[in-house]
């Protein structure tokens, strides 16, 4: 598997050298509506100071059209009926676990209601579950994940439900994870989510890795013998004990040198730090990556490539609606787990025309990467998280979705949070995205490096985060054209509390409800273009045109 100049370069107009700033003639010649940032990025796409490079964000590296595989089972031959009674589940995950045996290929679901009484598990590689689209395909869900698996518990003690942030009633992970999960959960033991393990142990160093630059397509390793071209291996970085990596992540000097990180327990549990990525050439000890560096690479965190759990891959689902049975939404923290799709583990996976009705919480990424979310839908009672993106998820795009307007009041002491990313997760892309409900709520955890483009939002929900979390925002947060409906900057315009962020193309909105201040003290360095202008940003949609960029003649 080799890498083309096209994609190594991803833009027409990288240069070999130079600082990334415009020139005096750029300024000169900017039309109207074009920020200068754009301008700026184009000259430098991987070490942008403010603006991330996410042109290959999504699954396939960001191909425009998802995998099609030939189908090898109808759940109907599996016992499956569609008659909104029988429970469907045993015989669509039978249909799901041979199509695993044959290797891959799509399972069909036709038209109508199936009940279900169990979680669906896509647990298989290359398998599709395809129903016959979101307007005629229906899964009826009747029990959540306490009933079906069991109470799931903060591993910070309390009452906390951790079924407020993880599993799906609809759940991507590979065999093994989902075992480990569901035996971690009935042991009342807390089942850590990544990619290394419930220990963190279930590892093992492939090979150390030379010093190299945030933005590097090419790194040099010590030992390459254990690396192949295709490969999928974990890029896992630790911290020190002046938490330098932390700040790097923030976009370093004073301000968060200053921060107090020491006592941010939820925060420093989320280190080493964890990408993973694969191997597109190997040429003696110089490996080249289907993405560029998220991060430097320092001697001082232990930069090493390894192993990790083998994750689902080249999985999907489509087309299908799945409604849980009307129940209020609980109070904060409190759901019981009338969970939508969730992906876990899983690396070039995908849900496409897929609708979530009545549950807690909508779409979930949860250590998942490289995957994408196509022309999702959230509707019905309202619900806690409609897309929640966690725990160390990288890369992912939630393009074309949609938060309807709950269709009943919210009960007391419930909360919305909108669009979620936390945990150290980073290079995320929502794009082109209808919220009539919510907020873009970084829930600290210091998610960075993260995109919302393209989006009409009513900015009515509230973020979350727990104080030992630590900070809302990383550096290279990017706001791009944002229409706020209801005029509230909440989380929105963020030139004062993301240190170098850009916000561009927002209209004027006014601070009330929840406001925060800045986690970091003096200069931010973020950007702030376009705003309150009644002309439209070009490009409009910071995403696709990345994702151009990497396709232009002579890139």
């Amino acid at each position: 598997m080799g890498m083309t100049r096209r994609a190594l370069l991803g833009s027409a107009v990288v240069v070999a050298a130079g600082s990334g700033t415009a020139s005096a003639a750029d300024s000169a010649t900017a039309t109207a509506n074009t920020p200068l940032l754009w301008r700026e990025f184009r000259h430098s796409p991987f070490t942008h100071p403010q603006i991330p490079y996410i042109g290959r964000a999504g699954c396939r590296a960001g191909a425009v059209r998802l995998p099609r595989r030939p189908a090898v089972a109808d759940v109907r031959d599996f016992g499956a009926v569609a008659d909104g009674r029988t429970d469907s589940a045993p015989a669509i995950n039978r249909a799901i676990a041979a199509a695993g045996r044959a290797g891959g290929g799509t399972v069909t679901i036709p038209p109508g209601t199936f009940r279900i009484d169990d979680v669906i598990r896509v647990d298989h590689s290359n398998v599709t579950l395809k129903g016959a689209g979101s307007g005629r395909t229906t899964l009826y869900a009747t029990k959540n994940l306490t009933e079906l698996i069991g109470a799931y518990g903060s591993r910070y003690g309390g009452d906390k439900s951790g079924w407020s942030w993880a599993g799906g009633l609809i759940w991507l992970a590979p065999r093994a994870r989902w075992a480990s999960l569901v035996s971690a959960i009935r042991a009342k033991a807390w089942p850590f989510e990544g990619w290394t393990g419930n220990r963190r142990d279930e590892w093992r160093p492939l090979t150390a890795i030379v010093p190299a630059r945030q933005g590097s397509w090419t790194i040099t390793v010590t030992d390459a013998s254990s690396l192949r071209p295709g490969a999928l291996v974990l890029l896992r970085l630790a911290d020190d004990a002046e938490h330098s990596l932390l700040e790097h992540m923030c976009g370093g000097g004073p301000g968060p040198e200053s921060y107090p990180w020491g006592d941010k327990t939820k925060l420093t549990s989320y280190v080493p730090y964890e990408w993973p990525v694969r191997i597109a050439r190997i040429r003696g000890r110089k490996v080249t990556l289907e993405r560029p560096l998220p991060l430097d690479v320092r001697p001082e965190w232990s930069p090493r490539l390894t192993t990790h759990i083998r994750e689902l891959t080249g999985s999907g689902v489509e087309g299908l609606t799945l409604e849980a049975t009307e129940t209020p939404q609980q109070p904060h923290l409190l759901d019981k787990g009338y969970n939508g799709v969730v992906l876990q583990c899983a690396y070039d996976c995908w849900v496409d025309d897929v609708t979530v009705r009545h549950v807690d919480n909508g779409f979930g990424l949860v250590s998942a990467s490289a995957c994408t979310l196509l022309r999702t839908r959230v509707t019905g009672r309202g619900s806690h998280h409609p897309y929640f993106c966690r725990e160390g998820s990288h890369d992912n795009l939630i393009e074309d979705f949609t938060i309807e307007e709950r269709t009943s009041p919210a009960p007391p002491n419930t909360q919305l949070h909108g669009i979620n990313v936390e945990g150290l997760s980073s290079y995320n892309v929502w794009s082109r995205g209808d919220m009539r409900t919510g907020t873009f709520d970084s829930h600290r955890g210091l998610p960075f490096a993260n995109v919302r483009t393209d989006i009409t939002v009513n900015n009515n929900g509230r973020h979350g985060g727990d104080a030992s979390a630590g900070p809302l925002f990383g550096a290279r947060f990017t706001h791009w054209n944002i229409r706020v409906t209801n005029d509230r900057a909440g989380l929105v315009k963020i030139d004062a509390l993301a240190p170098y962020s850009a916000t561009v193309g927002v209209n004027t909105v006014r601070e009330f409800d929840q406001i925060d201040g800045p986690d970091f003290t003096g200069d931010l360095h973020t950007r702030l273009e376009l705003y309150g202008s009644r002309r439209a940003v070009r490009p409009s949609n910071l995403h696709a045109a990345q994702r151009e960029l990497r396709r232009a003649p002579g890139a």
